[in-house]
């Protein structure tokens, strides 16, 4: 087993366990590549969520950039919806996970098809 594949093994246990939710291992996987190798490295692996800034970036990079969806309220009300299922109290929250989660939170699965 590979680094990665660890990864996304730990990454679908926190869906399980702190999110109730029973992972679709081939989009997560999907998902957890097009994260790069952010997820190798500690800092950028996990979301800061307390902090604006790092919202903002989410918001951004992820659902305009890469979802390709229009700026709106509704997607940083989504990132807030996501963080609060993973847990306010839970200081790791894996960027992968949360991406996940906002991917299909939007319904774009197709994105990684």
């Amino acid at each position: 087993m590979g680094k990665r594949d660890e990864l996304i093994a730990r990454y679908a246990e926190d869906l399980k366990t702190k999110c109730g939710m029973t992972p679709d291992m081939d989009l997560l996987t999907k998902v957890t590549i097009g994260c790069g190798p952010a997820i190798y490295d500690a800092d950028a692996a996990t979301i800061a969520a307390t902090q604006p800034g790092e919202l903002e970036t989410v918001k951004n990079n992820f659902l305009i950039r890469k979802l390709a969806l229009p700026d709106s309220p509704d997607l940083m009300e989504a990132i807030h919806k996501v963080i609060e299922i993973y847990g306010t109290s839970e200081r790791n929250k894996y960027r992968a996970v949360v991406y996940y989660m906002l991917t299909k939170h939007f319904g774009k699965e197709s994105v990684y098809a």
